[in-house]
Formats: C-alpha cells, sequence, structure tokens
C-alpha cells in the first residue's frame, strides 16, 4: 500500500492506542511494543528501522528520522568528489518513554528505558 495513504489511514485512527496497535498489526515497523501510544504522527521514511518497546507514549507532532539528505548539497558542491551517500540509521526506543510534543529523534540513536524526553526536545545522541 502507498506511503501516502498508510499515513491517511493512521490519522483518521484518533487513539493513540489504536494508532500503534494498527502499525503493529500491519507490521510497518521493525518493532512495536505493548501498551504504546503514538499521538498524531508522521510515518519516518524507514519505519522498518524503528523499534519502539513497552509502555511508551510519543505525543502530538514527534519526528522519528531515520535518514537524511545532506548527500545531495554535498554531491552537488563545487570541489567535493560527488560521492557522497544518503545516511540511514536505527532508532530504539526502551521501555518505559515518554516522548514530550514537537520532539525530534535522528538515525543512530538508542534511548534505554525510563527515559522522559520533554517538548520540542532534539535527541542526537543515545540517552541511557
Amino acid at each position: 500500500m502507498n506511503r501516502k495513504v498508510l499515513q491517511l489511514i493512521s490519522l483518521m485512527i484518533s487513539s493513540g492506542t489504536k494508532r500503534a496497535n494498527w502499525y503493529r498489526k500491519k507490521k510497518l515497523f521493525g518493532h512495536i511494543g505493548n501498551n504504546v501510544m503514538i499521538q498524531g504522527f508522521k510515518l519516518p521514511l524507514n519505519p522498518e528501522l524503528v523499534y519502539i518497546g513497552d509502555n511508551v507514549n510519543l505525543a502530538s507532532n514527534v519526528t522519528l528520522v531515520t535518514h537524511d539528505v545532506v548527500h545531495y548539497m554535498l554531491n552537488k558542491h563545487e570541489g567535493l568528489d560527488g560521492d557522497f551517500k544518503e545516511k540511514t540509521g536505527k532508532i530504539e526506543i526502551g521501555n518505559n518513554v515518554f516522548v514530550g510534543a514537537n520532539s525530534v529523534i535522528l538515525y543512530d540513536v538508542k534511548i534505554g528505558n525510563n527515559v522522559i524526553i520533554g517538548a520540542n526536545s532534539t535527541v542526537t545522541k543515545d540517552l541511557p
């Protein structure tokens, strides 16, 4: 099914818990544990690289970034060899985690168990 269609369908599910269960049923993510709530949410480009543990709440407008696109600019930059590749990476979210509204979690980040991430945060490194 088309990615945009999947995202539109998921947004029609009013409950964040039901939305997470729907994602789990469709096997869109690498893993989604039990008792997960995902509020209004943009699907990452590579949802299969996202692993979410048990008892996780992602508040509104949380963005999970599984890739970057800086290679487009670098490959067109004069003086560089133009052989830069897209970087992709896994995002792992442990158990008992809350991610506040409007937060961004970048690729190659592991969030441990029992972590609270405040609203409007950008997570660029592992949080034990």
